[in-house]
């Protein structure tokens, strides 16, 4: 089987490439526009496998994806470039409607003209699986989980775009009868996460002696999942899922941002104590919320569980551990990003600022 992987140079996207070669026998196209976020370092360790190849291109330029289409002849496509994070989507919301409704636009219609001319056995097996998130779902009170059936409330630019981006998956499932699946995660973390995400940046801050920058009262809740599992679940949803149907992926670990802070300062007090010997929580400091901040997140992942058979291996203590080993160990991976693609800098305290303005280069979940 061949699969074609959207944001393969990506976080989440690189995750399941890597997932993939290792442990599949599938051949896999990784298309990449090779942004900011992007970087083939995230896939160097698979890049060598004969069954692995690496295409630079841009999701909205359509007769580059027929040209793509027609060369790799995918069986599955796994949708998962996209703009991703909030804060940059407050500051410049141009790029999130572009990438995320347009580009997955431009999929839907190279997918679709691609399916029609597949013969019969491989067009009834064919999927368009599309990597959604929980922040479509806007924010919920001190109870409840986002199930499947969750009405939208999208509240920000970059869950409004993903949001838009769900609807127009679903209506080609419906319309055309392209086979597609959608899948809407909590937040991920782990190894190759771009360092402008909370966990990240918060150990990088911690490391180098810095404010360890929380929002507000850092009360606002999210569901953690490790990057790793997500790749899991994202495999079993392609190769076992219904058509039409949407699947949330949760890691079962609901977390205060405080709380994600103070157990990153925990691990590294133990495995990389500053010299001074005081701890890593001493740095912490409260700053002003991120404009329009979703209180709390929290997903029922049980439907993925009862049909598909997936949940997390990973809790978030042995997750955060094992991401905090990782960017102890590979240092010159960050270091060339805070050279060339972002240094740390707060993001998202705009109000939009229209189409002459250009995002610059903090974190929030």
């Amino acid at each position: 089987m061949r699969v074609l992987v959207t944001g393969g140079a990506g976080f989440i996207g690189s995750a399941l490439v890597r997932l993939l070669v290792r442990e599949s026998e599938y051949e896999i196209l990784n298309l990449d526009k090779l942004t900011y976020a992007g970087s083939k370092t995230t896939v160097a360790e698979v890049s060598a496998d004969p069954r692995y190849r690496f295409v630079e291109a841009d999701i909205c330029d359509g007769p580059r994806l027929a040209g793509i289409m027609a060369e790799f002849d995918p069986d599955t496509i796994v949708h998962l470039a996209a703009e991703s994070h909030v804060d940059r989507s407050i500051d410049g919301p141009d790029a999130f409607i572009e990438t995320n409704i347009v580009g997955t636009y431009r999929m839907l219609r190279a997918a679709a003209a691609h399916w029609a001319g597949l013969p019969a056995g491989r067009k009834e097996a064919f999927r368009f699986h599309h990597v959604s998130t929980d922040e479509v779902y806007g924010s919920l009170g001190p109870t409840g989980l986002f199930v499947e059936t969750t009405p939208y409330d999208p509240r920000s630019p970059y869950s409004a775009s993903k949001a838009g981006s769900d609807n127009l998956v679903r209506a080609w499932h419906a319309t055309y009868g392209l086979p597609t699946l959608v899948t809407n995660c909590s937040n991920n973390y782990g190894p190759y996460h771009f360092p402008e995400k909370l966990i990240p940046l918060v150990i990088l801050k911690a490391l180098a002696g810095e404010t360890l920058p929380v929002y507000g009262r850092g009360e606002n809740v999210r569901d953690w999942l490790f990057v790793e599992d997500h790749a899991r679940a994202l495999r079993r949803v392609f190769e076992a899922g219904t058509p039409g149907e949407t699947y949330n992926v949760g890691g079962n670990n609901e977390k205060q941002n405080i709380e994600v802070v103070r157990a990153i300062c925990a691990l590294l007090d133990r495995l990389r104590p500053r010299p001074d010997g005081r701890p890593y929580a001493d740095q912490i400091g409260f700053v002003t919320d991120r404009p329009g901040h979703d209180m709390r997140y929290a997903i029922d992942a049980s439907k993925l569980k009862r049909d598909l058979g997936w949940e997390p291996q990973e809790t978030f203590e042995t997750g955060v551990e094992k991401t905090v080993r990782w960017y102890l160990d590979n240092e010159p991976w960050w270091r060339a990003i805070q050279a060339k693609a972002y240094g740390g800098e707060r993001l998202g305290l705009t109000a939009d600022p229209g189409p002459q303005a250009s995002p610059g280069p903090q974190a929030g979940a």
